[in-house]
Formats: structure tokens, sequence, C-alpha cells
């Protein structure tokens, strides 16, 4: 399969792929990562690109001090008095992050989908995505990143408006829609690793029919990123309402709670199923449930708000350029429920710059709101509670799958019973029933000798 038929997109609600074919169930495992498949340190390079269609158009919201939903529902005005963030470079590899001025921090980190550096967002979805990680608090506004002080690292990497210059085409004659790949993503990881990123939040999903595989490229790319740069990196887990998406996977069987959930794979969410590196986000509405729309997998990590969104706005670029809507529809989607969690991993290493990205990624997973079951497909060890993680302690480790276990120093062994009191107690009534029987047989002579004196007869 070329690179081109594995084809990723995003838009501005939702992290979706082209469709693959229809996957079939069956055994599927874990992906093995092969370092040799690690893509090259160069610069960016696009094909020959052309904006066709209208860029995202987007409305302001309604009520400008109001505080969002999902930014209440985290609690963040009780974490940012600990830490904003602060030294966090997170990168954004995403449709492009527009300039704005509540982002100040920004770094351009290149384009693969035109001749830019990263900083054009005809889609919208890359500047929502970076307003929920790191745009800075404003009075003017109820709405404020998660990490405000964080900064943020924009790599275009993908967008639904451009198209290839004689490219594929469509039943229509038209350029095919949509530019980014597989390949390029994995590019893009690696970039953003070489440039320091210390959080690097991925809302694009490639789905892929189980047994197919993504040939191994963003996996090696992922691994460099998470192993050997040390980047804690998030992904969403993707979107029912996208083609390729909507085969998505079963619920687990109530009749078999023990098995294997990656048996029943139908679907693979990429870079997603890629668990040991990536912390794979799924949605949940404001309730705490699952949202409908979000794509469940053995590789769901946790779960953050993805409706009622508020980000910030490509269109409008100063402090009060907030939206809540593009194109006439509400923002929502897994792509939107990654940047709390990547924003989350940010105060993170900041309040503790000792931890690991593993152990990051941990402490994450260990103090979200977990589900009754201990972990679950669609929103895995529950939602993410970014005080919690930044203020827990550092032993703590996730429930779910697979129990981690750790040595424990066998108990003393209890002394020896002291039965002295009942003994004495058993002498002493042993004695006084031993004098009870002497003097009951010492009593039975005398009351014979009674007995016969008292019935003796007188003879004359």
């Amino acid at each position: 399969m070329t690179a081109r038929g594995r084809r990723l997109a995003t838009v501005a609600a939702v992290a979706g792929a082209v469709a693959l074919g229809p996957g079939t169930a069956g055994a599927v495992l874990p992906p093995v990562v092969d370092p040799g498949r690690l893509p090259p340190n160069s610069a960016p390079t696009a094909p020959a690109t052309e904006l066709r269609d209208p860029c995202t158009a987007t409305s302001a919201v309604a009520d400008l001090a109001q505080v969002p939903i999902p930014q209440r529902a985290l609690d963040l005005e009780s974490v940012w008095p600990l830490t904003t963030g602060r030294g966090q470079l997170v990168a954004v590899i995403d449709t492009g992050v527009s300039p704005h001025q509540r982002l100040p921090g920004l770094v351009p980190g290149g384009d693969y989908v035109s001749t830019g550096d990263g900083t054009e967002d005809c889609d919208a979805h890359g500047t929502l995505v970076a307003g929920i990680v790191a745009a800075t608090r404003d009075a003017a506004t109820g709405f404020a990143g998660v990490a405000p002080d964080a900064r943020i690292l924009s790599i275009r990497q993908s967008s639904n408006l451009y198209r290839e210059t004689g490219g594929a085409r469509d039943a229509e004659g038209r350029n095919a829609r949509g530019v980014g790949t597989i390949g390029t993503l994995a590019s893009a990881v690696r970039r953003a690793a070489d440039l320091g990123a210390t959080v690097i939040n991925i809302s694009e999903v490639a789905c892929l029919p189980a047994g197919s595989g993504d040939g191994g490229v963003l996996g090696a790319a992922v691994d460099y990123a998470a192993r050997v740069k040390d980047a804690v990196i998030v992904a969403a887990a993707g979107n029912l309402d996208t083609e390729a998406c909507r085969a998505s996977n079963p619920p687990p069987d109530p009749a078999r709670p023990h098995a294997d959930p990656w048996e029943a794979v139908t679907t693979v969410a990429t870079p997603a199923w890629y668990d040991d590196q990536v912390l794979a986000v799924g949605s949940v509405d404001p309730g705490g449930a699952a949202s409908a729309f979000t794509v469940a997998g053995p590789w769901v990590d946790v779960a953050a708000p993805g409706t009622g969104i508020a980000s910030l706005d490509p269109r409008r670029t100063g402090p009060d350029g907030v939206t809540d809507s593009t194109d006439g529809g509400a923002v929502q989607g897994t792509s939107f429920a990654a940047p709390y969690v990547a924003g989350t991993a940010a105060l993170v290493r900041a309040r503790h710059p000792h931890l690991t990205a593993r152990q990051v990624m941990d402490r994450i997973e260990a103090t979200a709101h977990a589900p009754a079951t201990g972990w679950d497909p669609y929103i895995g060890h529950g939602v993410v509670d970014p005080m919690a993680a930044v203020t827990a302690e550092t032993t703590l480790t996730p429930t779910g799958r697979e129990p981690r276990s750790r040595a424990v120093a066998a108990p003393d062994a209890p002394p020896p019973p002291d039965h002295r009191a009942r003994d004495a107690a058993l002498i002493g009534a042993t004695a006084v029933g031993a004098l009870l029987g002497i003097g009951l047989l010492a009593s039975l002579p005398l009351r014979r000798v009674r007995q016969r004196a008292g019935s003796g007869t007188t003879t004359g």
C-alpha cells in the first residue's frame, strides 16, 4: 500500500482519514517498532499544492466572559497557582497555527503542505488545538489554555483544503482533496523531537483495517521521540463520524470480562495504537460519559472533554479572538480532547522536571478518574485530572489492563500465644473440682451411719 493510499486528513472539528476498506475481526498484536524505519532528520518539504476551497469560517463566541465547560470541569484555576507550564515547548502537528496575540511564544516549525513555515492555518483546526494547550489568560475572556505559559511549536503537516497539483483526481476531474500522509506525519514527529519539544500533540488519526499495518515509519518516529528524545506524545483516539474510522471496534463482551481486547480489533487507529509510546485520548461529554463519536480501542489511555469546545480564533487574532464554531457547526471531537491532555503533560513537566516522559504518562493515567471497570476501551483509565496529576505522589500507578506489581516485605511472624492465664485458670478449676470430689467422698460414710441410727426399733 502506498503512502498516498494511507492519507491523513483533518477538518475543523474532526480528526480522520480516508477509508481503506472494511476491517475484519481477529487477533491483532500490539505494534512492533523497528527503529530502522526512522525517517531522516531533514527540513520539511511539500509537494506542489494549491488551495482550491475557501478557508474555514469561524464565529465569535456569544459570551466572551463565560468560562468554557471543559475548563470548568478540569478546574484549571486551582492548578495555575502551582504551575502554568512555563519552560515547556509543545509541538502541535496539525493544519498549522495562525499567529495570535494570545500565543506569544509561537515557534515556526515547518510546513509539509505548502511553502510556508507552519504558521498559516486555513483549516482552523491547528489553531484551535494550540489554543486549548497554551492560550494565555486575558481578563476580557473566560477562556484560557491549560498551560498558559507554555510555548507552541507549529508544524503544518496536513490540510483538507489543499490539493496536490496534478495529483489524483476524483470522479468530477478535480484534484483529490487533502494533503498529508503517514509518511509526512512521521517526518513531522521526528522534526518536533529534534527541535526540542517536550510534549507533542497529534490531533490526527489514520484508521486502517486490522492487519494492514501502517508501514512502521510512524512507529519508528514516535519511538524515537518518546524513548530517545524523552518527549510526551499525546494523540487523539479518532472519531466515528469519519468514514475510515466508522467501523471502529466492538465494545467489551460482558460474557468474557477477561478477554484480551486486542483479539476483537477490526480497525487500527494510528498513531494512537502505539500504546507504549503514545498517550491515546478519547472524548467524554459534560457528564463524564464517553462521547458517542469516540473510537474505542485497547490503546486508549485516558479521556478529556471533547464537546462544548471554545478556543482561539485564527480569523480574529486580538485578545478577544475566541471561537466555538467552524463553518456554522460546533467544535467537537477527540482532536480537541487530546490538547487538554497535552496541556496537562506540560503542567506536570514544568512542576516536576526530573520526571521522564514515561513517568509523566504514568502519572496522568494513574491520577485520572477511573471508570468502575478500572480501564475502559472508550475512556481508558478515566478522565484526566490536571490538579491530581500535578500534586499526587509519584508512586501512583494506573490500574487496568496490566496491573503493575512491586515487592512487599513479608510481615513479621506473630509472637507465640501466651497461655499462662488460661493454664492457671484450668489448674485452679481442677484443684477446686478435686477438693469438692474428696469432700463428697468423705461425707458418704457419715451419711450412712446417720441413716442407720435413724432407722433402729425398741423390743420388750
